[in-house]
């Protein structure tokens, strides 16, 4: 594919389904368009979900590895390409789990360099303590829950958009929200 000037330019504006038109044919810079489009977001899921950055940085790097190699099997059967990476991601962080047989938890250091803040230090001691025993709790809920809140609270996503990436129903996911958010609160209503 001969490249012409302002032709990158138009990569960007390149639609999921254009782009992914381009990439099933070997376009290398249309996948990369879709790669700088939702890798923040993968990223953020996966390290959501490991709490390592450098597991995070590989496991996103395979999501896309992933995706390249399989490009020509995705259908678009109404199901939006970033619900296919995500479910990529989902398998790959839950056979990381399944290997490793551990919880990675973020240590208040990484909390304290995600968040900086103007607040006077034993306020943000504070946060940093009550995020870390949040985190705590959310690691030992069973994984669909913890994808569940990383998805509604970390990505923004609607009912409708977490039900696609999750396979069920809007209903099912709303009520898998509120039983998780009612668990969430009894685990943190537990004394000490």
């Amino acid at each position: 594919m001969d490249v012409h000037p302002g032709q990158s330019m138009s990569m960007a504006n390149l639609s999921d389904d254009e782009a992914l038109i381009r990439a099933e044919q070997g376009d290398s810079e249309a996948f990369g368009v879709l790669y700088e489009r939702y890798l923040p977001r993968i990223y953020s899921y996966v390290y959501y979900r490991t709490g390592n950055p450098h597991e995070a940085e590989d496991l996103t790097a395979r999501v896309f590895q992933r995706a390249i190699s399989n490009i020509n099997r995705y259908q678009n059967m109404g199901v939006p390409f970033s619900a296919w990476l995500y479910r990529i991601a989902h398998n790959l962080v839950a056979n990381w789990h399944r290997d490793r047989n551990r919880r990675q938890e973020v240590s208040l250091e990484e909390t304290v360099e995600a968040r900086p803040s103007s607040e006077m230090p034993e306020t943000q001691m504070m946060q940093n303590q009550e995020l870390e025993a949040l985190l705590k709790v959310i690691r030992r809920m069973p994984s669909e829950r913890q994808q569940l809140l990383i998805l509604k609270f970390v990505e923004g996503l609607s009912n409708a958009e977490v039900g696609v990436i999750m396979r069920r129903s809007e209903g099912a996911v709303k009520s898998l929200y509120h039983r998780t958010l009612l668990a969430l609160r009894d685990e943190l209503e537990k004394p000490k």
